[in-house]
């Protein structure tokens, strides 16, 4: 996965190496970084852009390059503060409070995810887990009757998150809270009263996948 607006960049042993020369030999011109590497500087340009870019050195104008002090690991901890959940969310699964037990199964399997969002009017009424279900069938539920509106969680009772919060933030909920993953919800109010419309999920595969890519440079 790639996030939106953003590019695959890996260190090279060749940017690596630079990081070493400047980290020994700061401040450091670019012509100098050249000498010791025996290559040109236009060869280095790209190099030393990438590297200025991702915050791993800084460029001082008619003094040199320094070491930033931030390791790749420091960079992709301050790279994911900055990501949106709008960068990062998926496809909800939606169904209808009215849906049955049956249904809700079926559609759980099909769509091989750990929970549903149930919705009322077009607007966030509920959430059902596997778990939910699985109580139900034990228990003896008549499968084929029973709407998911008579047990599921309701609101107010749902963990949210915005398109405009962090993947951080989203991440602390999920750990916090215990869930399996976020609705991502736009607030409306209507006649006074407030509703939830759902624009996304952020499951812990969302964060997971966050954190390969962040790993790899993705960013």
């Amino acid at each position: 996965m790639l996030l939106k607006g953003v590019f695959y960049i890996e260190l090279t042993n060749r940017q690596k190496e630079i990081v070493e020369i400047v980290k020994e030999n700061q401040p450091i011109t670019s012509d100098q970084i050249a000498e010791k590497m025996n290559i040109t500087r236009s060869t280095l340009r790209t190099d030393l852009s990438v590297l200025t870019m991702i915050g791993i050195l800084d460029a001082r104008p008619k003094v040199g390059y320094y070491f930033s002090g931030n390791t790749e690991a420091e960079v992709i901890s301050e790279k994911i503060k900055k990501v949106l959940v709008s960068e990062i969310k998926s496809l909800p699964t939606v169904i209808d409070e009215q849906t049955t037990l049956y249904d809700a199964i079926v559609t759980l399997f099909l769509e091989d995810t750990s929970g549903l969002y149930v919705v009322s009017n077009g607007y966030l009424g509920g959430v059902v887990s596997r778990k939910d279900l699985l109580k139900n069938i034990m228990g003896g539920t008549d499968m084929n009757k029973v709407p998911v509106g008579m047990f599921m969680t309701r609101m107010p009772n749902i963990i949210t998150i915005r398109d405009s919060d962090t993947a951080l933030e989203a991440a602390i909920k999920i750990i916090e809270h215990e869930v399996d993953s976020l609705p991502v919800t736009e607030e409306v109010t209507i006649n006074g009263k407030k509703y939830h419309k759902i624009t996304g999920k952020v499951s812990k595969t969302n964060i997971t996948r966050l954190l390969v890519d962040l790993a790899r440079m993705k960013i």
